[in-house]
């Protein structure tokens, strides 16, 4: 960050975090009358009573709702289209995401093409995409039931567009939820490897916004805290997912890292990621972010010295003395989740095709490789790649 840093400030969504707020759905002033509540294609919203609850509580509001299920844990630009379409023929005036990262990134981006014509590819600014501006989009009503994404509290949406391989992430300020609740009380059910798998999520956000060159005072108050409490409460949430202290430490560094968001920005790690989840849907997010990391940040330690010893001692709580620090205590805690080492080839990565998801990378998601500590070549990317593939 430079020593006089000039940077802007606006965060539009109004934030009910805590337990039992989910209530406050039936009492708050909401941005329409008709919603459409966007959720997975899995089981959980109805076997735990989350969607029974949503719509009861609309219902107590004088709202009426719909139900789009359909979504993929890596949501794609098909299903946003085929929402859409049916939120016009329905007269929905608001868009409701309830879930994890994948219903509320699905709900950004059918709120804007219920607004605008053509197709959604036709307004991403990246890859195959025409870059055509956003105008307006529905309002965006944030429920998560996990905790990673921080999507809750940013602009930003990552769709994948299946037919060419590229997934992307998007936003402008039209997608900023216009209210998001966080309750805790609706992530218990989260099974411990996904809880780590969202938790890592939300700790990348925070560390690669505390590194990345365009990071502010804000953010890094922000990302410094979130790397807090998730270094300390993340394990203590895997190992029991109804502690419900752990669970709302989590939450809201989840929170705080979408907070980072707003203010800073991801790094390469993610253009990376979305590479290779873009060929490999199956591979989950935060699994694909835990297997490259410790090879990506040992590639910043020393451009970037006095931030590394900065989250060292956010996160151990000590003083520290080289920036080595942080990547142990990185790993330390992915051992305490259980999820160090992962191996990619389990989620059908391919040694032979990590080359062409170096080329994906920088087509799709180039624009954060502008903001690493430093530029990383070709053949660096490609290094991270071969180095952490198991």
């Amino acid at each position: 960050m430079n020593a006089n840093p000039v940077f802007s400030l606006h965060i539009p969504t109004r934030i009910l975090f805590g337990c039992g707020e989910i209530k406050k759905l039936a009492t708050e002033k909401l941005p329409g009358k008709k919603a459409m509540i966007v959720i997975s294609n899995g089981t959980s919203m109805r076997k735990y009573g989350y969607l029974d609850k949503v719509t009861s509580l609309l219902t107590e509001n004088d709202v009426d709702s719909i139900v789009y299920d359909q979504i993929l844990p890596n949501p794609t630009k098909r299903h946003v289209m085929e929402a859409a379409a049916i939120c016009r023929e329905r007269g929905c005036d608001f868009i409701i995401g309830l879930g994890g990262g994948s219903s509320i990134d699905s709900a950004k981006a059918i709120a804007v093409m219920a607004c605008n014509s053509g197709d959604y590819w036709d307004y991403i600014p990246a890859g195959s995409g025409k870059g055509r501006a956003v105008t307006k989009a529905l309002p965006i009503v944030a429920i998560p039931t996990t905790a990673g994404t921080g999507t809750e509290a940013d602009p930003w949406t990552v769709i994948t567009n299946e037919d060419v391989h590229e997934k992307i992430g998007f936003g402008n300020q039209h997608t900023f939820p216009t209210l998001s609740i966080i309750d805790p009380e609706l992530m218990v059910s989260i099974p411990p490897h996904l809880t780590a798998y969202q938790g890592f999520d939300a700790f990348f956000h925070a560390a690669e916004g505390f590194i990345a060159n365009c990071a502010t005072p804000i953010s890094d108050l922000y990302a410094l805290e979130a790397i807090r409490l998730l270094y300390k409460y993340l394990p203590v949430a895997v190992k029991d997912g109804k502690n419900l202290k752990a669970r709302a430490k989590v939450a809201w560094a989840s929170t705080l890292a979408g907070l980072v968001e707003s203010t800073s920005s991801c790094t390469s790690e993610h253009s990376m990621e979305h590479a290779m989840s873009a060929f490999h849907p199956e591979l989950p997010h935060g699994a694909g972010l835990i297997a490259i990391s410790e090879v990506y940040f040992e590639t910043f330690r020393n451009d970037c010295m006095k931030r590394y010893m900065k989250m060292a001692e956010a996160m151990t709580q000590q003083k520290s003395n080289r920036p080595s620090d942080f990547i142990d205590a990185l790993v330390r805690m992915q051992k305490a989740c259980d999820v160090y080492g992962l191996q990619l080839s389990q989620f059908g990565v391919k040694e032979k095709d990590l080359p062409q998801m170096v080329q994906n990378a920088r087509e799709t998601m180039g624009a954060l490789f502008t903001l690493d500590p430093r530029p990383l070549t070709d053949a660096e990317v490609l290094e991270i790649y071969q180095k952490s593939f198991k």
